[in-house]
Order: structure tokens, then C-alpha cells, then sequence
């Protein structure tokens, strides 16, 4: 049976990496639901591990394991392509609601995976701020419980 897809913000990619409290609830989202990500999502969640092993929150095997990890992740997922109509819909983003460039960026890329017709679309999120922003413009959001910004 093929699984219905959703749209993966970042900040729900990330636990599926490195272990912290929304980790078993992203599980549960990966059983239920083949991603769909931003083009620039792989450069986020690699960044946030970088970050975690910088700051000595993972060793140097607990990087490289996440890291392997993203990269399996990579191979599942459909990525939606930076061009021009996700760049306008992007600047649109950001005068309707109070979204960083990055997060913007996101929620276009969901729109165009969802033809601009997101009622009924799940959108997975761990970000406040664009979780509210994406149930605004329409979708369904599952927003991870532990994670704020």
C-alpha cells in the first residue's frame, strides 16, 4: 500500500535524526506519511546537527550516525525545486504572515507541492510561528509538541 504524503517542514526532519522529545512522534508521522521537503531542507537539518555537535550536545560518532541518517532520509523523500513561482510565492509569505525568509521558503515549497490547494493537505511542523502560518493559508497541520521558536 503506498502511503499518503505530507509536507515536512525541517524542524520535523530533525528528530528523525538526532533523538530529543518529538523524536517517537516524527516516528509515528514516518509510518503514516512519505515527505514531502523544501529543496533547502537537507542544508537546515544538517545545519542543526552541526550545530548540536559544535555545541557539544552530540559526539563526533552521534554527528556522523545523524548524519548518516539524513542521508537515508534523503533518499525517501520528494523535494520540491527552487524556481521562480516558489521564490514569488515565497515573497508573498512574508507579507501576510510573521515568517523568517527560511520558513517562508517552507511553506511555498508546500504550496507548490499541493498546487496551491492546501485544504486537506497535512503540513508537519515543529516551528509555532510557521505552524500557524501554514493552518492559516489552509492546511491541516500536525504540529510536534515539544518544539518552539
Amino acid at each position: 500500500m503506498i502511503k499518503p504524503t505530507a509536507f515536512w517542514d525541517a524542524s520535523a526532519l530533525a528528530p528523525l535524526c538526532v533523538q530529543e522529545g518529538t523524536t517517537n512522534q516524527v516516528r509515528r508521522h514516518l509510518r503514516q506519511y512519505a515527505p514531502v521537503v523544501w529543496w533547502g531542507s537537507v542544508v537546515e537539518v544538517h545545519s542543526a546537527i552541526a550545530r548540536l555537535h559544535r555545541e557539544a550536545a552530540l559526539s563526533l560518532s552521534e554527528r556522523d550516525g545523524a548524519l548518516s541518517r539524513l542521508a537515508l532520509l534523503t533518499q525517501g523523500w520528494r523535494e520540491i525545486l527552487p524556481d521562480d513561482a516558489l521564490r514569488n510565492i515565497a515573497g508573498r509569505l512574508l507579507d501576510t504572515y510573521s515568517l523568517r525568509a527560511a520558513d517562508s521558503l517552507q511553506l511555498a515549497a508546500a504550496l507548490i507541492w499541493c498546487q496551491q490547494r492546501p485544504e486537506g493537505k497535512t503540513f508537519i511542523c515543529g516551528d509555532r510561528r510557521l505552524s500557524e502560518a501554514a493552518e492559516s493559508a489552509g492546511f491541516v497541520v500536525a504540529q510536534l509538541s515539544c518544539r518552539t521558536r
